[in-house]
This record gives structure tokens, sequence and C-alpha cells, in this order.
């Protein structure tokens, strides 16, 4: 995400926070309660902290990692120089897979949603395809101006949703009832058994590594206002989890989401849901806003970062050519792919989560362990390195376990 044009003075702490916050929290957000609906608002509650917690750790290892490198040192020269030829072409792979299939899948699924907002805008008949190319220009375009503008734009957005998600569901959080928040319905119920389950989904909720790379480049190498968007960004992610999940499950019985789930457990069967109980009334066009927006930020997000990425593996320099070329190779392939194979993405994206625990979290813990043993690196061990490390193989190896006992249907379902 690193700018033509570096500026001189290190920009406010907000943009780079929301730059962060703006990728994590997308519309995948609405899906939390209904797959976190068997183990329940404690377990969800404990699993989406611990989670939050491990990959804010992960982030922050590659980030220390990155402080001994010049400016403007991607993650794949890092990672080549740290840990090898064999895990870069690894981590590459991963990474670019990753980002790749959902940039694809984003590409794909709003392309039929925005064609009617186009249309009711532009008066037209804008078919799926139209919106597809138009929305990915557009996203491409923020993009390749840079840091700055992903920076104000992200600010916007990120501002409009948490509004909107105000509107939409504040009224909720003051009818909660502590009774459904608690299950006090069904004291003989039991919910740990559902709770590997959701560790894949916690994953995909903060994954923001693509961009640290980005975020050094523009503050310019202040690592302790990088270090503090990290944390920032995160934590405001969170707390907008946590505000869905208690507005949802305070509101709708445990006993409710089984039938939520067998209507597609979509936005859409919550809202039918929440109407069922005489909310939701009149608020689909703010929802469709929201939805928007949402879309949009993880969009630019995701991309920004595999622009990145795509920048310092080939070696792109930060000129505007260089980063028009990075914007092409990110958003070509996956575009063409949505034209002609609009549902491509549906059997590859099952694995999304399973690939992403290698980049942003195998990688980052290797690279902190292969620091730490290099004499000559400068490289200061923290006070709590032994816990973090732990909690990292626990966090990479509940969601390698929970993706293995999903693909040979283990996993109870709820």
């Amino acid at each position: 995400m690193s700018d033509m044009a570096i500026p001189t003075r290190s920009p406010s702490m907000f943009w780079g926070a929301t730059i962060i916050c703006g990728t994590v929290v997308g519309a995948g957000m609405f899906v939390l309660p209904v797959v976190m609906a068997g183990a329940w608002f404690g377990w969800a509650l404990l699993i989406l902290t611990f989670s939050w917690i491990c990959m804010l750790i992960s982030g922050l290892m590659f980030h220390r990692v990155s402080q001994h490198y010049p400016l403007e040192t991607g993650y794949d020269k890092i990672v080549r120089d740290v840990l090898g030829r064999n895990w870069a072409e690894i981590n590459g792979l991963s990474l670019v897979f990753v980002l790749g299939i959902l940039t694809y899948a984003y590409i794909s699924a709003v392309g039929p949603v925005y064609d009617h907002s186009l249309s009711i805008l532009t008066g037209k008949t804008v078919s799926s395809s139209e919106a597809k190319i138009m929305l990915s220009l557009t996203v491409a375009a923020i993009v390749w101006l840079g840091t700055s503008s992903i920076g104000r734009m992200m600010s916007v957005l990120l501002i409009t949703k948490i509004v909107l998600l105000l509107i939409l569901f504040g009224g909720l959080f003051t009818t909660v009832n502590v009774d459904y928040l608690l299950d006090n319905q069904n004291p003989a119920a039991s919910y740990w058994p559902y709770m590997l389950g959701i560790v894949p989904f916690c994953l995909a909720s903060f994954g923001y590594h693509g961009n640290i790379s980005g975020l050094i480049s523009y503050y310019n190498g202040d690592h302790r206002r990088v270090k503090r968007c990290l944390c920032t960004g995160t934590a405001v992610a969170l707390v907008i989890y946590l505000f869905w999940i208690i507005c949802t499950m305070g509101n709708l019985p445990r006993s409710a989401f089984p039938e939520i789930a067998a209507q597609g457990g979509d936005i859409a069967a919550l809202m039918h849901a929440f109407s069922l109980r005489g909310y939701a009334a009149g608020m689909s066009l703010l929802f469709s806003t929201f939805s928007h927006f949402a879309v949009i930020c993880s969009f630019v997000g995701v991309t920004a970062g595999l622009v990145d990425y795509i920048s310092d593996r080939f070696n792109f320099p930060a000129t505007r050519t260089g980063r028009l070329k990075a914007t092409a190779i990110t958003f070509l392939p996956p575009l063409s792919l949505s034209l002609f194979f609009p549902d491509g993405f549906v059997t590859a994206i099952g694995y999304a989560g399973l690939i992403a625990t290698i980049w942003a979290v195998i990688v980052p813990g290797l690279l902190h362990l292969k620091m730490r043993s290099r004499q000559d690196s400068g490289y200061r061990r923290g006070q709590w390195d032994g816990l973090q490390l732990s909690m990292i193989i626990v966090f990479a190896a509940l969601n390698i376990l929970s993706w293995a006992l999903s693909e040979f249907d283990l996993l109870p379902v709820y």
C-alpha cells in the first residue's frame, strides 16, 4: 500500500486504524451469530477474543521483524531472507491464493447486488457483468492511488458503516434479554462440542496481515504508530463484532437459530427472524446501504494488501506506473474468472481458512522464532515470547484440526 510520494510528516494514526478495521469488518460479520449459535454466547465470546489476541500477536510479530529491514521491504523479501526460498514460495502462494480468492468472491458475489443499485442510480438497466466491471474499476482506481486515498476512503466508509449499524441495530442493544444471552431456558444444553467449528470463522474475522507492509511505508517507518494502528484497528473491530453478537443473541433465543441456518443463515434470514418479533420493518433500504459500504470497505482493504505483495514480489518501483502494473495483476485475473466462471470460487474458498493459517499465523510465528536465534540480528527476546508463541501454535493447530474434521464431516452442526 505504499504511496508514490511518502509524506514527510507522519499521518494521523486514525487513517491507519481505519484501514485495518475497515479491512477486517465486512459483510461476513453478519454470519457470525449463526455459525456461533451452537457454542452460544459464552464460548463465542471466549473464542472470538482469543482469536483476536492471537491474530494481533501474529501481526505484531511480523511488524517486529520488519523493523530490522529497510523501508519498502515487503512480506515476500522478509520471508525469503529469514526463512529461505521454500518458505517464501509457500507463503506467497498461500497469500495470493487467499486474497485472490477473496477478490474473486467479492467481484462475483456483489455484481448481482450492485447491478440493481446502479440501475436505480443511473435509470438504465445495468447487467451483472457491467456492474462487476464498474465496481472493479472503481476499487482498482482507489487502490492504485495509494495509501493516503485508501485511508481517507476507509475512514468515510467505516464511520458510515458504524453509524448505519447503530441506526439499524442500536435499538436491539436496549432490548437485550440476559436470559437469552445466558441461555437460561436450557440449563442442560451442551455448548463445547460446537466450539471448534467457529475457530476458522474467527480467524477470517481478523485477517489484516497483508496491509502491514503498506502501513509501514505510509508512516515512513514510524513503527510505534504502526503498532498503535494495528492494536486500535483490530480492537475496534472486536467491539463491533461483540456489539453485533450481543444484539442478535440477546434478542433471539438459541432455539431460533437452526431455522435461520435452514433458511440460508445469511442476513436476510436474520432480518426475517427479527421481523417476526416486530423488528426490522422498513429497514431494507438502510440495510442495503450498509451492506454496500461493508463490502466496498473490505474489498478495498483486501486488494490493497494483494497489490502491496505483488509490488514487492515482482520488484515493481514505487511509482504510478509500477503500482498500475501491480493493480492490473491484482484485478484482471479475478475479474476475468468472475465474468466467465461466476461460481468458480465456491469450492476454492472452502480452503481459504486453512491456507490463511499459513501466512497469517504460522509464518509470522516462524519469522519471530528464527530472528530470535540469529546472533547478529539485534533481535531482542520479549518478556512474554514463550506464552505468545504457545498461543500461536495452539491457534494454528485448532484451525487445522477444525478444517480436517469438517472435511470428514466429523464436526457437530447445530
